[in-house]
């Protein structure tokens, strides 16, 4: 806070003179440092053009790309709606099988749990029945509105007393909630030897970097809990973040090349089923059905083809190794054996 009171009162004095208020700045890093950071490299390295590819993260102008700021949030949908759609890991849980009608209880409203409860209440179609935050936690069983908790938060300086929902006690009272799926989206080791019994969700996601200790993860593997580890499950953002490099690399935007042959492809392959049928579409199914891909599009769909794939391998993993005990093992015995085969293939071991 001493930091942050004084960097403000700096600028104001240096660089925008008495009198004006400026905010002061956010914890951590946004978009706009990550402009700072390429604009200084570039200046720095003129000749290099490939300058925008040295960091990520940055504005659509600058060099950045369309889905990185939701990425996180929906590859954590992504792999836990892959996991939801697998019946031996339903059948295991007692749950019917996909995202639709399951109760979700995320813990963090910031970027990852904001987007997280986003796409799990508009493309799942699940109900996210409790959003915890540092001042405390709010429950209501009909489901709740990320977007109207988080306007809520924003006018009143706290998530609690939302129109509608209870208030917890503590912010881990929520971790403790009867639900289908736990999201820790916010601090490590949140969940421990402590609390882990109390745990009632039957599947939990890591959106936040290591919110279970291995003590925890001890306790779930005895009480059947499955964990989907965050190594790869809050990989999203570092995955569309490859994307803007690889777009920074090439100095194309995605879906320049293909969108209007895709579009123009469609409308003449529509064109025929209609001549062929004597039946016209709707008009909104027409542009459906036309629509070429755009950046987001793309983006997004290559996302969702990684974590689906990555979700894939570990669960066969896992489930073909009968020592292995949970996922998170498993993940590490997929990425150690990628590194050991491509030692192999160099011929590094004998």
């Amino acid at each position: 806070k001493i930091t942050r009171r004084y960097t403000s009162e700096l600028v104001k004095k240096n660089f925008i003179g008495p009198g004006i208020d400026v905010p002061a700045p956010d914890y951590g890093t946004g978009e706009r440092e990550m402009a700072w950071i390429a604009d200084t490299y570039i200046t720095l390295n003129p000749s290099d053009i490939d300058g925008l590819g040295c960091v990520t993260g940055k504005p659509i102008t600058q060099g950045g790309v369309r889905g990185r700021k939701e990425a996180t949030g929906l590859g954590v949908f992504f792999g836990i709606r892959e996991v939801c759609n697998m019946p031996e890991i339903m059948t295991k849980l007692g749950l019917p099988l996909g995202t639709e009608g399951k109760t979700i209880v995320v813990q963090g409203l910031g970027n990852v749990g904001y987007h997280s409860a986003k796409f799990f209440r508009e493309l799942g179609n699940a109900k996210v029945v409790s959003i915890s935050e540092y001042e405390g936690a709010i429950y209501c069983a009909d489901g709740l509105n990320e977007e109207e908790v988080f306007q809520h938060r924003k006018a009143t300086g706290s998530i609690l007393n939302f129109p509608g929902a209870t208030n917890l006690a503590k912010s881990s009272d929520a971790l403790e909630l009867e639900c289908d799926i736990l999201i820790p989206a916010a601090l490590e080791n949140v969940i421990n030897a402590e609390n882990a019994d109390r745990v009632k969700a039957k599947l939990i996601g890591e959106a936040a970097n290591g919110p279970c200790t291995p003590e925890a993860d001890e306790i779930f593997a005895k009480k059947g809990i499955v964990v989907i580890p965050d190594m790869y499950l809050n990989a999203g953002g570092v995955t569309v973040s490859y994307f803007e490099w690889l777009k920074n690399l090439s100095h194309v935007r995605y879906g320049r090349l293909e969108k209007r042959f895709t579009e123009n492809l469609n409308e003449k392959i529509l064109g025929q089923i209609e001549e062929l049928t004597g039946k016209k579409v709707s008009p909104e199914q027409r542009e459906l059905i036309m629509h070429g891909p755009d950046e987001i599009d793309l983006v997004h769909s290559g996302l969702e083809e990684s974590m689906i794939s990555a979700t894939r391998e570990i669960v066969a993993c896992w489930h073909t190794n009968p020592e292995i005990p949970d996922m998170r093992t498993a993940a590490y015995v997929v990425a150690i054996n990628k590194v050991a085969n491509a030692y192999t293939e160099l011929g590094i071991f004998p």
